[in-house]
């Protein structure tokens, strides 16, 4: 029998519906429309302020004086300085240190401590424990960061009160060290809820079944909670990473100081954009500082991809 052919208007309506169909149905006038507003504080808050900050690195822009009310192009120039200048590296390996310390070791290993302890505990001693970790998360920069001041304060703080110290400065003797016990403390809670959601989807017969063949806690880690959580892992480093590589808090602890032990990136783009009125060449650090960020964020994804 011979197949049925449909007219050629037919077939090319019908063509014309798949073309701008969608999987919703919408059409693609109307799909654009429900993602324009997306689209536009995306453009406004992001791309808008990238470019504008590209733009400025190329300038002799600066805060007051005639380079700020008729700036002029110096193309890469802020962009060679910032690279053969010491202080930026040293603020970059300063940078790298605060974020292996803090984040990468210290942040995850707390959280996934935390996690771990109170995996199978409920009742009031686990709501008090996470909600206290959560509480140094969620409070402001500004507020834990005057507790911490008060807290390592040579002069009367109140560590040296309760032990009865007499010139015991932490901020002052060990300010790298201070600052990432701070981060630590603080950005914990991050990745013990993660590692908390992480954990309650190995399955528990698994773990059953290691502790019955005779295997150790580390063995059980090893070969059985980490293959599980392994995606989970990689996306915290990835977050935390990222997070802690641009925090600007250090600076409400020790303004970069002394002598420039904790200036990390993100202080000394203010210290020479604001504080030195320099808004070219910080904003030449600045686009420096994202392509640091892409360069860290495809190492993450590659990463995690190759895991999967």
């Amino acid at each position: 029998m011979a197949q049925a052919t449909l007219p050629p208007e037919v077939l090319d309506d019908a063509k014309a519906r798949r073309y701008n169909a969608d999987a919703a149905g919408l059409g693609r006038l109307r799909a654009g429309a429900f993602v324009a507003p997306a689209l536009a504080l995306i453009s406004l808050f992001l791309v808008f302020p990238a470019l504008w900050v590209l733009y400025l690195g190329l300038s002799n822009y600066r805060l007051t004086g005639a380079a700020a009310a008729a700036p002029q192009s110096v193309g890469f120039d802020n962009f060679v300085k910032a690279l053969t200048d010491p202080e930026f590296w040293s603020s970059t390996w300063l940078t790298f240190e605060f974020v292996l310390g803090s984040a990468v070791i210290g942040q995850v290993v707390l959280g996934f401590l935390i996690a771990w302890i109170m995996r199978d505990r409920t009742g009031p001693i686990k709501r008090i424990v996470e909600g206290l970790v959560i509480l140094a998360w969620i409070l402001p920069s500004a507020v834990v960061s005057f507790l911490w001041v008060a807290l390592l304060d040579r002069d009367g703080g109140t560590l040296n009160t309760l032990l009865h110290l007499q010139d015991f400065a932490p901020l002052l003797d060990h300010p790298m060290l201070s600052i990432i016990v701070f981060n630590i403390w603080r950005g914990a809670a991050f990745s013990m809820m993660l590692y908390g959601a992480a954990l309650g989807n190995v399955p528990p017969s698994h773990l059953e079944s290691a502790r019955l063949a005779g295997a150790s806690g580390w063995q059980q880690l090893r070969d059985v909670v980490f293959p599980h959580i392994r995606g989970h892992v990689l996306t915290n480093l990835l977050l935390i990473s990222l997070w802690t590589f641009n925090d600007f808090t250090p600076f409400l602890l020790t303004a970069g100081g002394p002598d420039g032990k904790t200036e990390v990136l993100s202080v000394h783009v203010y210290q020479v954009a604001l504080q030195g009125g320099e808004l070219g060449y910080g904003a030449a650090v600045s686009t420096v500082i994202l392509l640091i960020n892409l360069v860290v964020a495809v190492f993450y994804l590659r990463l995690l991809r190759s895991k999967k």
